[in-house]
């Protein structure tokens, strides 16, 4: 198992002082892949917060060591998840610590897909009457809506999304809300 670069970390090592190859105890593998500050950088560039965070000290009082976060509120009711409070992560299209204002439709849904990365598809089902047969027929529309690295989001949970600027071609919806939910993902249920 070796690449282009060199020697994996699994592989077993050979040294010429030693007739059999030498392989890394298991703890050693464990503390190599734990994760770390870094790991929320999975982007090519650097990604930080547009904050200053190298600020002097006034009037002799220590400068904190622990890095600045910023985050805001979105207002109508929906709460700031801790996770965007106290995490590392960086996402400028997340309406907690992105620059993303939440304004218009706020809608809700059951996911179908989270195959994107920080982006899912919600289902919405509703009811379509016909005039001439008296009845309803059952109609859905899929949604694309941007979820932050805040929320754990799984196939089947109910969220509540809110309109924002376009954040791509088909994304104009931000997740605010997460609801865990235990009934089957493709039964129907209008909202």
């Amino acid at each position: 198992m070796s690449s282009q670069r060199g020697l994996l970390v699994a592989c077993p090592i050979f040294h010429p002082n030693l007739r059999k190859s030498y392989r890394p105890p298991v703890d050693a593998l464990k503390n190599a892949l734990k994760t770390d500050t870094m790991a929320e950088q999975i982007e090519k560039a650097f990604q930080k917060q547009p904050i200053f965070q190298n600020a002097k000290a006034k009037g002799g009082k220590k400068v904190s060591t622990k890095e600045k976060r910023w985050y805001k509120e979105v207002g109508l009711g929906f709460k700031t998840p801790a996770e965007a409070i106290q995490g590392t992560y960086v996402d400028k299209k997340c309406p907690f610590t992105g620059d993303i204002s939440i304004r218009g439709r706020i809608l809700t849904g059951r996911v179908v897909s989270t195959k994107m990365t920080r982006t899912l598809i919600i289902r919405r089902d509703y009811l379509h009457y016909i005039p001439k047969y008296n009845r309803y027929e059952k109609r859905h529309k899929n949604l694309a809506a941007h979820v932050s690295p805040a929320f754990r989001v799984e196939i089947g949970d109910i969220v509540t999304v809110g309109q924002c600027r376009p954040l791509s071609k088909t994304v104009r919806f931000n997740v605010l809300r997460v609801s865990k939910n235990k009934a089957a993902a493709k039964a129907f249920g209008k909202f």
